[in-house]
């Protein structure tokens, strides 16, 4: 299993991983949007066509395309020893940067969502991995990564994942209650022009562990969601997206994906549905639409983004409400971008029944 070194973050001040980070910097992965930046000098890597299936377990460990993560959100809650009542979003992400031959470079992303206070922390970290063996597509032993003392491991839905930021540390473990969602109906969905990713998610994961608040352990359990793509693609510049994670009290649950280009045009929109037993089907693009019902500006960067939104899908209509309103994520010091990613509640209507939820949503390119 592939365990990468903890390579102190020091390092990135290398030549050569400067070079590769300014790379980083120029493509598209989620909280990696370019604003105003060139594509890297080197084109994507031309992919075979037809691409291969994706296959599972093979397909959970790391790979040799250019751009790839493993991306969690979820919500839990715990009773502290006094008997109050906390209730938590979070975000774990570790990303996987392949550019020509320089070494691979990994960045983590971690934020809690503290519902209870009404607020919201993130770290970030970087690492490279000249070392990093990385598998020939045959393996079955899933992934099993670190950065610099964050971890996160996994196989056929039995996960584990462990970080720590100031006052929050979890330690938590992930078990799938249904078949991985294979998006766009085969697992591949598109960037435009700048090619083709790789992507399924588990939509449906029981949480149970502890996160330590203040120093005060308190056992949690919640529900979970795991997306993981990767693939040769690098997104235009100024490409961003509106994400969103939706896991209702019927146990039905969707992935909506919203991709713009530079000027603000939809390229491409994609939409899965769960249902109770675990089956996915497409949702029908036409079918889909959002409206935001309004905005907020970060204090931080100036940026203003929509904030809350009303989410039309077939047979109803879902109304998104941040838990936090200032849940975004400054992470210069690693992607040299910045983003929205944040816990949100859900109330709606579908095929004439009333359904709450809960989910994340991911603003890009802002």
């Amino acid at each position: 299993m592939q365990r990468l070194h903890r390579y102190c973050i020091a390092k990135y001040r290398l030549p050569w991983l400067i070079l590769a980070l300014a790379l980083l910097a120029g493509c598209g992965v989620p909280g990696v949007v370019p604003r105003g930046h060139a594509l890297p000098a080197a084109p994507p890597t031309p992919t075979a066509a037809p691409l291969p299936p994706l296959r599972l377990p093979q397909d959970e460990a790391p790979h040799t395309d250019m751009t790839e993560w493993w991306y969690y959100t979820g919500h839990f809650n715990g009773t502290d020893a006094t008997g109050a009542a906390h209730q938590y979003g979070f975000e774990l992400t570790f990303f996987q940067v392949l550019r020509g031959g320089l070494p691979p470079i990994y960045i983590g992303h971690y934020a809690v969502t503290d519902i209870t206070r009404d607020q919201f922390h993130y770290d970030q970290r970087e690492l490279s991995e000249p070392n990093a063996p990385l598998p020939n597509g045959t393996t079955t032993t899933g992934f099993n990564l670190a950065i610099n003392g964050w971890t996160m491991r996994g196989v056929n839905g039995q996960d584990h994942l462990a970080a720590a930021l100031p006052d929050y540390a979890i330690s938590l473990d992930l078990s799938s209650q249904k078949p991985p969602a294979l998006h766009n109906g085969n697992g591949l969905i598109t960037y435009g022009i700048g090619g083709f990713s790789y992507y399924y998610s588990r939509t449906h994961m029981a949480v149970s562990g502890t996160i330590t608040d203040h120093g005060a352990t308190i056992p949690v359990t919640g529900l979970a969601w795991m997306d993981h793509q990767w693939g040769n693609f690098i997104p235009t510049a100024g490409i961003g997206w509106d994400w969103f994670s939706i896991q209702l009290s019927n146990d039905v649950e969707y992935m909506i994906y919203r991709i713009r280009d530079a000027h603000g045009n939809i390229i491409s929109v994609v939409g899965s549905r769960v249902d109770a037993q675990g089956v996915t089907t497409a949702v029908d693009p036409s079918q889909i639409s959002e409206q935001a019902t309004g905005t907020w500006t970060s204090p931080v960067t100036h940026v203003t983004y929509p904030s809350g939104w009303r989410l039309t899908l077939p047979g109803g209509a879902l109304t998104i409400t941040p838990a936090v309103l200032d849940q975004e994520l400054v992470t210069t010091a690693s992607t040299g971008n910045t983003y929205w990613e944040g816990a949100c509640g859900i109330t709606g209507t579908l095929d004439g029944q009333a359904v709450t939820g809960q989910g994340y949503t991911e603003l890009t390119g802002y």
